[in-house]
């Protein structure tokens, strides 16, 4: 007879060498069928999971073959970049997804090779205090003499948003969160630009909009109000002065490298509304005068975002579709739920109902970091909106990403062409960003430590239970740690609003909560803290057999 022995190590209630055993037997083989679907689609989204974590991994591994062998740093690209590290690239797109890949498959490479790269790069790139400059590897020095003070504060606005303040999302405090601050702290020493509102580090709108994105949150992650004022200062010179995007700008980008002022400006414009409201009342005609002209000025037939468009006098000036139409609906949807705009939310839900229009589309001509941003979109605003059409549309486009990992070799680029490597450029790490989202998704928020790659786990939501199956190929022992409301216990934000590169949160335990996990193989339920969920609860998995778990709240 085959069985398996779940176990939960409950020191937070007993003695810490107490363990719970449960002990699953009497039947002939432990697998039993069900015929509720949720397990079969738990089931069917674990083996998703699982080719998804083994496409991260290839990627980690396969791009560090080529980490400089002195400092350990990546380069930017294996093409005409590999002799530089660059910290809006490096740094900010592909290294933080490779620590995140680790943090949750391999954690003795976060440990290890991941911490190491992050004290390189502080010992070898730290170029004006605490901010970094590009590197170059042949040289064993900067690649510029200079000190440039428009490149220093782009790169490390740059790694702040995209990378470190990604990591600080998941991971919660950790060494990268305490770079993160260091920089933006260092990134206000040299505010350089005098306005009537106060000096400011950029005239840059994508670095500004970097900027109000990270001080919005650092507010209420540290509660120091000098981050409110500095997000004040940049907001007051775009809503309240002559630099408003839609009034005075002859030139809106609504895709990165420019929208990130629409979303910085409506999170500082949340985070006004909990922290000082009169002054938020001061914004409101701004913001929505802003919202409402790029929706009527910068849309196609179907809600999405066209790449360019002048938004004074209406012009298209670059007819592309952006792929990260949903970094800037993300500001929309905040509005939304902050004051309960229904025109905003009808627009985002346009959108979905139009998705199918875009199935395989040419994002980015063709590029894994188009899909990526595309997907990601999509899936931040289905957290919120659980349309079926945008599901439908997420599992079919994250195939077509991962497909493009599969390519054999890319033209001029067969001299380092391995396995996990996508496109051999920094865009790289965003094919395993928004892979991990994915599989969050799939699992609803479930890992599993430590991760094997004959582990098949998802999990399926329906309104308040979640069914979970697991199943191992091989004989398995470890943990399962269910997820928590990382936007109060990491940032203390007042409420979950949509946020660029976050991971958005599907099921989370309360930590003072109560729930039983009742296992469908022998009807047997165990009633456990959601302390303890989040710590983990140990269980061991006989090679070929399936779990099946359903996990439920207990009234309060």
């Amino acid at each position: 007879m085959r069985c398996m022995i779940l176990k939960i190590s409950s020191f937070y209630v007993y003695p810490a060498l107490f363990i719970l055993f449960i002990f699953l037997s009497g039947c002939r083989s432990f697998t039993k069928r069900t015929d509720d679907p949720l397990f079969h689609k738990a089931l069917a989204n674990g083996y998703l999971v699982n080719e998804g974590y083994r496409r991260c991994l290839d990627f980690v591994y396969d791009w560090l073959k080529f980490a400089d062998p002195e400092t350990g740093l990546i380069p930017r690209n294996l093409g005409a970049s590999v002799d530089i590290w660059d910290p809006k690239d490096s740094a900010a797109d592909n290294y933080p997804f490779m620590v995140l890949t680790a943090a949750i498959l391999d954690n003795d490479l976060f440990e290890g090779t991941m911490h190491d790269i992050l004290m390189a790069e502080q010992k070898y790139t730290n170029r004006l205090g605490s901010l970094p400059d590009i590197y170059s590897f042949s040289k064993r020095d900067f690649t510029f003499e200079d000190i440039d003070m428009t490149r220093i504060i782009f790169g490390a606005a740059e790694y702040v948003k995209d990378g470190l303040l990604a990591l600080t999302e998941y991971l919660g405090h950790s060494p990268w969160s305490d770079r993160m601050i260091e920089i933006v702290d260092d990134i206000w020493e040299h505010a350089l630009y005098d306005t009537p509102y106060g000096n400011i580090p950029s005239l840059n709108v994508e670095v500004n909009g970097e900027l109000l994105q990270t001080l919005s949150r650092l507010y209420w992650m540290t509660g120091d109000e000098k981050y409110l004022e500095q997000a004040v200062r940049l907001g007051d010179y775009y809503l309240l002065g002559n630099q408003h995007p839609t009034r005075d700008m002859d030139l809106l980008r609504l895709r990165d490298h420019g929208c990130e002022i629409v979303s910085g400006l409506c999170e500082v414009y949340v985070t006004l509304a909990f922290a000082d409201p009169a002054k938020k009342a001061e914004y409101q005609e701004h913001v929505y005068e802003m919202l409402d002209r790029i929706l009527e000025t910068g849309t196609n037939e179907d809600g999405l975002f066209y790449n360019q468009v002048n938004p004074r006098t209406g012009e298209i000036l670059n007819d592309g579709i952006a792929d990260t139409w949903g970094y800037t609906y993300n500001a929309y949807y905040s509005v939304y739920m902050l004051d309960n705009h229904e025109p905003y939310r009808d627009a985002i839900l346009k959108v979905f109902s139009n998705l199918s229009n875009y199935v395989s589309f040419d994002w980015e001509r063709g590029s894994a970091d188009g899909y990526a941003d595309a997907i990601e979109s999509a899936l931040n605003l289905y957290n919120r909106e659980p349309v079926p059409e945008a599901a439908v549309w997420i599992d079919s486009e994250i195939q077509v990403m991962w497909s493009m990992q599969d390519v054999p070799q890319r033209e001029g680029l067969e001299k380092w062409q391995h396995r996990g490597v996508i496109e051999g450029w920094h865009g790289d790490g965003n094919f395993a960003r928004t892979t991990i989202m994915y599989c969050l998704w799939k699992t609803q928020g479930i890992t599993m430590s430590p991760w094997s790659n004959t582990l098949i786990y998802g999990a399926e939501r329906d309104n308040d239970i979640i069914r979970i199956a697991v199943h191992a190929g091989d004989r398995w022992s470890g943990k399962m740690h269910f997820d928590y409301p990382r936007h109060r216990e990491v940032f203390s934000l007042p409420m979950d609003y949509p946020r660029i590169n976050q991971f958005p949160e599907w099921f989370t335990a309360d930590r003072e909560r109560k729930y039983t996990i009742t296992n469908l193989n022998n009807e047997e339920s165990v009633e456990y803290s959601g302390r303890q969920l989040i710590d983990g609860i140990h269980m061991e998995v006989v090679a070929g057999d399936t779990i099946y778990l359903e996990l439920r709240a207990i009234a309060k």
